[in-house]
């Protein structure tokens, strides 16, 4: 070998988590088990991405619905790259220094809403601390470019919290999606473990003040369980996101992505996520969406279809 070659080191997924012990990753019961995807229009879909060169966030948090979402035509697109400046204990997205913004993206994004034909995209992103915005004006675009290129198209956005990036929310707002979604992801007992970049009550102002800044919009926000949490913490959960006027609870069960990941406590069982949907209409949500499987865009268009006619029958009742 020459003197001067090199061997490229590949890069850590998780460098934050290296150090962590192997926790026990737990057998998964019958009623989480999911099949490998192999459909033809799980293919298509995958070519789709590929070719505009996006990231999802089906294959970077290792979502177990990506098989039957695909088949469908139904990606979660994640933009601003694929590194992420947080390190939540729960996530399996790299942890970095993130590259810079592709100035291509919300074309490239809105392009391939179209060639995909979806009726409803959720666009999420990762965390982009390094921004002085957060990446507010880059969502803005995509939502712009998109909206352009398949004006028939419900937008739905998953965004992070733009923690202490002032008048972040507003540039979103302004562009007007469809439904706003910002996860809450536990119960604030767990943060500091499970979400230790963020703050539970700076998450909860955020869907306070979409809300009020435009109260056309659909709010929408989703907790992981399983993760050590107590049933009276989930319902505090469900009446502090009331009290924020959010529309749209979703409810799923945590798994661990890898041994260095937050340890799964219990796997929470279907009767228990049908109590929990139950508890979350009594206290006056117009959609929930509770099952093992649930994830934030998981049946999002589905689901998008039902959230709007709920309100619509709700002002009926009303006038």
């Amino acid at each position: 070998m020459s003197s001067d070659s090199t061997t490229e080191t590949p890069r850590v997924r998780h460098p934050e988590k290296a150090h962590k012990p192997d926790q026990e990753v737990k057998r998964k019961p019958a009623w989480i088990r999911v099949k490998a995807p192999v459909s033809k229009e799980y293919h298509a879909t995958r070519e789709i991405i590929r070719e505009h060169k996006l990231a999802t966030v089906c294959e970077e948090a290792a979502c177990p619905n990506i098989g039957e979402c695909w088949a469908q035509r139904h990606a979660t697109m994640m933009i601003m790259g694929e590194i992420c400046t947080r390190a939540c204990s729960f996530c399996n997205v790299s942890t970095g220094k993130p590259g810079a913004l592709d100035p291509f993206e919300p074309v490239n994004v809105a392009s391939a809403v179209a060639k995909l034909g979806l009726k409803h995209v959720v666009i999420t992103s990762v965390d982009r601390d390094d921004l002085d915005d957060g990446g507010a004006a880059h969502f803005a675009e995509v939502i712009r470019a998109t909206r352009e290129a398949s004006p028939d198209t419900t937008i739905e956005i998953l965004t992070p919290d733009f923690l202490r990036k002032e008048g972040a929310v507003s540039v979103v707002v302004e562009a007007r999606p469809d439904v706003f979604n910002h996860n809450l992801e536990t119960v604030p007992r767990l943060y500091t473990e499970v979400r230790p970049g963020a703050r539970y009550f700076h998450s909860l102002r955020l869907l306070d003040e979409v809300k009020r800044q435009d109260p056309s919009l659909f709010t929408k926000s989703g907790i992981m369980v399983g993760l050590g949490e107590a049933k009276e913490e989930v319902l505090q959960v469900m009446d502090d996101l009331r009290s924020a006027d959010v529309d749209f609870l979703t409810i799923g069960q945590y798994l661990q992505p890898t041994p260095k990941h937050h340890v799964v406590d219990r796997f929470v069982t279907p009767e228990e996520f049908k109590q929990y949907e139950a508890m979350a209409y009594g206290k006056g949500f117009l959609m929930v969406s509770a099952t093992p499987l649930t994830r934030s865009s998981y049946h999002a268009g589905e689901d998008f279809a039902r959230l709007r006619a709920a309100r619509e029958a709700k002002l009926a009742a009303a006038g």
